[in-house]
C-alpha cells in the first residue's frame, strides 16, 4: 500500500476487508441471470433470460436522508440499507415493474470495516426480500468532505415490465378505487422534522414507546410492498399505483392521477401509528400538514375498479399486508387531492 496515500487519509486495506466482510451478504441476492460477480468495472445482467416479449427497462435512484443522523448517533447500522433499497424498489414498482438489481453507493469519513458490512447486510436484506440481486457499488473514503464517524447512503435500481403491462395511471377513471396499504412506520421521510422534535422534546430514545424503544419504532425500516404487490399484478387489474414518501400524501397521490380527477381520501378509514400522534403533540403541529410530510400509516395506494376492492383486500391479506378501502377517484374539484376527516 501507499504510505503516503495512507497519510492523506486513505485506508486501502480497510477497503479490501471491507469487501471481503461484505461478500458474504452480496452473494445472498444473486440471480441466475447476473453474469459474473462483484469486483469488475461493471455489473452485467442478462435480460434474454427474463422470458420477456417487449420489456421495458424502469430505473430509480435515491437516499435515506437526514434517517442517517439517527443511525449514525445511535450507533445503530444494520437496517439503514433496507431503506436505501425500499426508497428505490418501491418507487420503480408503481409502474408494474419487477425490481431486477441494485447498485449501492456509500461515502464515508474514514471506512471501518465492521460498520460498512453493516451497512451492506442491511442493503443485502432488503435486496433479498425483494429477489433483486445486488451487483455492484462502491464505496469511498472520503475525509474531507464528512466528519469523523458519518456516512452517506445512496443506491440505484433497475427493474422491468411487458411494455403492454406498463402502469402509467392513463386508466384512471371516475369511480374507481383507492386502496391503501399500511406502512411499518415512518419509513424514511420527515426526518428533519422528527430529528427536531426529538431535540425539542429531550427524550430519551432508549425509554419505552409502545413495548419497544422510541430509537427502535423512530428507525424501523421503510416495508418493501415488491412481493405483494407483483402477486396483485398477476391477480388483479391495477390502474395507478403511488409510494408515499416526501410530501406525503399531498404531493404523491396525485403523481398518478390525471388532471382530470381527485383523489378523495378518507383518513378515519386506516388506523394511524402512535408514533405519528407523538409527534404532531410534540411539535405541536397542524393535522393538515401532518399529511403534508408524513405516510400517516399508508405507506403506499393501488387504484383498481370497485368491483376488485374484495379481492385486493384478500389478495393483499394473504401476503401479509394489512391494507384498507380508504377512498375513491371523483371528478375534477379544483383540487388533486381532498382529505375527509381530517
Amino acid at each position: 500500500m501507499s504510505k503516503a496515500y495512507e497519510q492523506s487519509g486513505v485506508n486501502i486495506h480497510a477497503g479490501y476487508e471491507a469487501v471481503e466482510r461484505m461478500s458474504s451478504h452480496v452473494k445472498r441476492t444473486m440471480r441466475k441471470e447476473v453474469i459474473g460477480g462483484l469486483g469488475g468495472f461493471g455489473a452485467t445482467f442478462d435480460l434474454s433470460q427474463l422470458n420477456m416479449t417487449a420489456p421495458v427497462l424502469v430505473s430509480g435512484t435515491d437516499g435515506v436522508g437526514t434517517k442517517l443522523k439517527l443511525a449514525i448517533d445511535n450507533d445503530k447500522h444494520d437496517t439503514i440499507g433496507i431503506d436505501a433499497v425500499a426508497m428505490c424498489v418501491n418507487d420503480i414498482l408503481t409502474t408494474g415493474a419487477e425490481p431486477l438489481y441494485f447498485l449501492d453507493y456509500i461515502a464515508t469519513h474514514k471506512v471501518v470495516p465492521e460498520i460498512i458490512e453493516q451497512i451492506v447486510k442491511g442493503v443485502s436484506d432488503g435486496c433479498e426480500q425483494t429477489n433483486t440481486a445486488l451487483i455492484g457499488g462502491e464505496t469511498a473514503e472520503m475525509g474531507d468532505m464528512y466528519h469523523e464517524g458519518e456516512y452517506d447512503v445512496a443506491g440505484f435500481a433497475v427493474g422491468a415490465v411487458e411494455k403492454d403491462q406498463y402502469i402509467d395511471g392513463s386508466k384512471v377513471k371516475v369511480g374507481q378505487a383507492i386502496i391503501g396499504l399500511a406502512s411499518s412506520g415512518i419509513h424514511s421521510n420527515g426526518f428533519s422534522l422528527v430529528r427536531k422534535i426529538i431535540k425539542d422534546s429531550n427524550i430519551d430514545l432508549n425509554s419505552d414507546f409502545e413495548g419497544r424503544s422510541f430509537l427502535d419504532v423512530i428507525l424501523e425500516p421503510t416495508r418493501l410492498y415488491v412481493k405483494p404487490i407483483l402477486a396483485l399484478t398477476k391477480q388483479v387489474d391495477i390502474k395507478a399505483m403511488t409510494h408515499i414518501t416526501g410530501g406525503g400524501f399531498y404531493e404523491n397521490i396525485p403523481r398518478a392521477l390525471p388532471e382530470t380527477v381527485t383523489a378523495e381520501i378518507d383518513v378515519t378509514s386506516f388506523p394511524t401509528p402512535k408514533i405519528f400522534e407523538w409527534l404532531q403533540q410534540q411539535g405541536n403541529i397542524e393535522t393538515n400538514e401532518m399529511y403534508n410530510v408524513f405516510n400517516m400509516g399508508i405507506g403506499y395506494t393501488v387504484i383498481v375498479e370497485q368491483q376488485d376492492v374484495d379481492h385486493t383486500l384478500n389478495i393483499l391479506k394473504e401476503q401479509g399486508i394489512d391494507a384498507y378501502h380508504i377512498g375513491q377517484v371523483i371528478a375534477q374539484d379544483n383540487e388533486s387531492i381532498r382529505l375527509m376527516g381530517v
